[in-house]
């Protein structure tokens, strides 16, 4: 966990309830104690049934909880020794976005938002509108009804709506679970940009790998109405013992700083604690910052740099460990990108993590400790 995330807890709350599973009598116990930041987004990930939407209802009042607390940045929003001083769902100063839209049928995209302007605890001013719509990009949509509107149109009007109401708490209950993939990646950038603009705290519920490791900064890992597991996202997902078997889409998160570009080639350097790296210009700025993902199957390892090579990406790397995967004809290779050209801090830099055969491992006479090189494909970093 950084340090920014431990010394400025906003959300801190506790809930215990039991609730029926199924009609056979079955209960599922929901028992968290939550310490979150203040702003940012926090992840909440998990299976089914983990008790994802459980907490986030909890959270929201929706559903009553005799032993809660929370206070979200410094107000108390429930108590469980005064009950007058448990604030309502109507008078929570928060926005909430379904699964499902849910926009009125019979009112225009700019009613719809009208409807929530209206209903905010303070005033918007008519700049802090346009911005929201210029911040949604739904400014071409407003006098559109929602039936004319795609699932991923109408889902920035649900999130622009949210935003009007001035919550001091934004929760988010798997928003793109109804979209399909190219829905999906459409509005990914727009929850990017969202993340990077909003000062307010953000609860994002997912069991999506790609959407957590796009948005959220800190991470809560539920496992049967418990949390098993919470820290920084980046650390977290990075793991080889991740607690949720990942498959195909495990590998890391690493933050990156945009430091050249190739016009000719279309493509950019990002500078990252352990090296560089060359990878798809989508018209980033030079020096901003943004989030990669290198899967494990996308990295491979050879024990002298070949120049000759379509894989323009080559890290100089040493082995911290081998271990069994699920798979057993894999293994998955722990790698501390190492100090190359007398640069001390990449001893520092997050381990990578490479997914090769059994046969491979035994072929590149692999052991802890000895040093390689990865390559990774500029084409398969995912941003």
């Amino acid at each position: 966990m950084s340090s920014r995330l431990q010394l400025s807890p906003g959300i801190i709350g506790r809930f215990l309830l039991q609730l029926p599973r199924n009609s056979t009598g079955e209960t599922f116990s929901l028992d968290v104690n939550l310490a979150l930041p203040g702003r940012g987004v926090t992840g909440i990930f998990g299976t089914s049934g983990s008790g994802k939407t459980t907490l986030l209802r909890c959270v929201a009042g929706l559903q009553p909880c005799d032993h809660g607390s929370l206070v979200v940045n410094g107000d108390r929003w429930q108590c469980p020794e005064n009950k007058r001083n448990t604030l309502p769902v109507h008078r929570r100063p928060l926005g909430f976005v379904f699964q499902q839209p849910s926009l009125f049928p019979h009112l225009t995209a700019e009613a719809n938002l009208a409807f929530a302007r209206k209903r905010a605890h303070e005033k918007i001013a008519e700049p802090e509108y346009r911005k929201i719509v210029d911040l949604m990009g739904v400014g071409h949509l407003l006098n559109q009804y929602p039936s004319a509107l795609s699932g991923g149109e109408q889902q920035r009007i649900a999130i622009a709506r949210a935003l009007l109401i001035k919550p001091r708490l934004l929760l988010m209950d798997e928003p793109l679970a109804s979209l399909d993939q190219i829905r999906k990646r459409e509005i990914l950038p727009y929850l990017e940009q969202l993340h990077r603009n909003l000062d307010i705290p953000v609860l994002y519920v997912s069991h999506s790998v790609e959407e957590i490791s796009r948005l959220a900064d800190h991470l809560l890992l539920m496992e049967n109405g418990k949390i098993s597991r919470e820290g920084a996202a980046t650390e977290l997902l990075s793991r080889i013992d991740f607690p949720v078997q990942l498959g195909d889409d495990l590998g890391v998160v690493l933050e990156a700083q945009i430091v050249e570009r190739e016009n000719q080639w279309h493509l950019v350097k990002a500078r990252f604690s352990g090296g560089e790296l060359w990878l798809r210009d989508s018209g980033e700025a030079t020096g901003e910052t943004i989030r990669l993902r290198i899967l494990a199957r996308d990295i491979s390892l050879t024990r002298s740099e070949d120049h000759h090579s379509s894989i323009l990406n080559r890290l100089p790397v040493k082995v911290l460990e081998i271990c069994s995967d699920t798979d057993p004809a894999m293994v998955l290779v722990r790698l501390q990108p190492r100090p190359g050209n007398g640069d001390a801090r990449l001893a520092g830099a997050t381990p990578l993590i490479a997914r090769i055969t059994r046969r491979s491992a035994h072929q590149l006479y692999l052991s802890e400790g000895c040093e390689l090189c990865a390559q990774i494909k500029s084409v398969a970093i995912v941003k």
